[in-house]
């Protein structure tokens, strides 16, 4: 009776979690580091800033890699909080660039011709930021709709339809280079 009751202890139920053994934040980080840069300068179209965000987002999840390293996906959370510091940056710098042409005079357009040359340099250039992280997320990297939402912080339908606005933009350069 003493061994059952032993046993009895030791046995988990189906509904609660197996233990797995956690990983070292070095292997984690090895493993993960490649597969985050990629799809950061896929979003971003620059490789320091996503080296930029890459640290910071693997600086963050170290600092809780108590409890990310016991999570069901570390690499889910670590790209999420990529994703957040992703769209903090978008954010603020949307901001300033509202203050800074808000402040300026209307006739003067003193980014057109960076966005010219950007936008014959890159096609990626093309998209919004939220389309080409939705894109990323779902063609280069295989995310479902629903797992690109939840790392965007979105519902699955709006990445559906950031793909497909990114396709149809994609298309459309296509043909006026073609052209």
């Amino acid at each position: 009776m003493d061994e059952v009751a032993q046993l009895a202890g030791t046995w988990k139920a189906a509904d609660q979690p197996m233990s797995v053994e956690p990983v070292a934040f070095d292997t984690f980080f090895e493993r993960e580091s490649e597969r985050l840069l990629r799809a950061l300068y896929a979003i971003t179209g620059s490789r320091t800033q996503a080296e930029d965000i890459a640290q910071d987002a693997f600086t963050k999840v170290f600092e809780r890699w108590d409890s990310v390293s016991v999570m069901d996906d570390p690499a889910g959370y670590l790209h999420r909080t990529a994703m957040n510091l992703f769209r903090n940056e978008y954010r603020r710098a949307a901001r300033a660039l509202k203050r800074l042409v808000t402040s300026t005079p209307a006739h003067d357009d003193v980014f057109a011709p960076v966005e010219d040359r950007d936008q014959a340099s890159q096609v990626l250039a093309l998209l919004t930021p939220r389309q080409r992280a939705a894109l990323v997320l779902t063609e280069a990297l295989g995310y479902s709709g629903e797992e690109a939402g939840d790392l965007l912080g979105i519902k699955a339908s709006t990445v559906y339809a950031l793909t497909h606005q990114a396709r149809t933009t994609l298309s459309a350069s296509v043909e006026v280079t073609d052209g």
